[in-house]
């Protein structure tokens, strides 16, 4: 808050990202580049975290000169006409038809979903923890799999860190834990520190191919508005400081230990991203309802509607956890 509020008396939104050089920008850049791969170098502020996929998808495209683009079931990359093309439920799709050409969708976390990348793909886009599928994270051999056959074909691998990356999973970025490193990061939801913001993240041979041929090849407004990146800035510089992600393990086995009821069929975890599955949605419902009306928000998940989600703050007390299982185990 006070860094939002030393912005605002400075300066807001100036001209058109990427015309002149703001410190907010730049230092928001240099902080997340120091906490990435080396590879992972050169960052482009976006609104949110739909507008990094359909940046990364361009920059795939340009990179390549390829335009086909593999992606996975049961993913959500956002709802924007590129991401919802590359989105897995075709419920979510269907009614927003014809959508982009060339995309084609895999199972996650199968070996031989990865024959279909080859010399005409593009890219690859897969979440490193699928979420809206209710918390699904692949075996790290297959991601390894997954980052040898890009490297084989010349294909893109992104990353999506929107849900996962800021330490949701006990470590900075979810990819840490697969030992694998992409060529893309997409960013967003805690990376603006409640303010709206996105990023895609890749070296800066491959961000380069966005300055030619057209010259401006991604454009926006708003993106990297100076307000969003100093609250950004001084989020993270937080998360750093502090030793939330240090404790993430230990609160979410706190979860696992207290959620226990007849009711509950499953609860699967990624770190403090949760889903505590039931025998349908309409029981889910019914729960976060009544969890609401006593003083607890909770939500359900776009492909499993049966799930109830638990994505806490990651400052979220031992006491806050007891206290918002005893509401759900109350509901329920």
């Amino acid at each position: 808050m006070q860094a939002i509020k030393e912005q605002a008396d400075q300066y807001l939104h100036l001209l058109v990202y990427g015309e002149l050089i703001q410190s907010p920008q730049v230092r928001y850049a240099a902080l997340l580049a120091s906490q990435l791969p080396a590879s992972l170098n050169s960052v482009y502020f976006t609104n949110s975290g739909a507008e990094a996929t359909e940046g990364a998808m361009k920059l795939a495209k340009r990179w390549t000169g390829r335009s086909e683009i593999v992606a996975f079931r049961h993913s959500y990359h956002g709802s924007t006409q590129g991401a919802l093309s590359v989105m897995g439920d075709e419920y979510w799709r269907n009614a927003f038809r014809p959508l982009l050409p060339g995309i084609v969708h895999e199972e996650y976390n199968s070996i031989d979903a990865l024959d279909r990348i080859s010399d005409r793909t593009a890219c690859v886009i897969a979440e490193t923890v699928q979420a809206e599928r209710g918390v699904h994270a692949p075996q790290s051999s297959w991601m390894k799999a997954l980052r040898e056959k890009c490297t084989a074909t010349g294909a893109l691998l992104i990353l999506d860190e929107i849900q996962t990356g800021f330490g949701r999973t006990g470590t900075l970025w979810g990819f840490t834990g697969y030992g694998v490193e992409p060529d893309i990061i997409l960013l967003g939801k805690a990376l603006g520190g409640g303010m709206p913001m996105g990023a895609f993240v890749a070296d800066i041979h491959l961000m380069q191919a966005l300055t030619g041929n057209p010259v401006l090849g991604h454009i926006t407004t708003f993106g990297g508005h100076p307000v969003c990146c100093a609250a950004g800035l001084a989020s993270l510089q937080v998360l750093l400081e502090e030793d939330w992600i240090g404790q993430v393990g230990a609160k979410e086995a706190l979860f696992r230990r207290l959620l226990l009821h007849p009711s509950i069929l499953e609860v699967r975890s990624s770190g403090l991203l949760i889903a505590v599955e039931f025998r349908s949605g309409e029981k889910n419902r019914k729960v976060i309802d009544a969890c609401i009306r006593q003083g607890l928000l909770t939500d359900w998940f776009l492909f499993a509607p049966q799930c109830l989600r638990i994505a806490p703050p990651l400052s979220i007390t031992e006491r806050e956890i007891e206290k918002a299982c005893a509401i759900i185990l109350n509901c329920l």
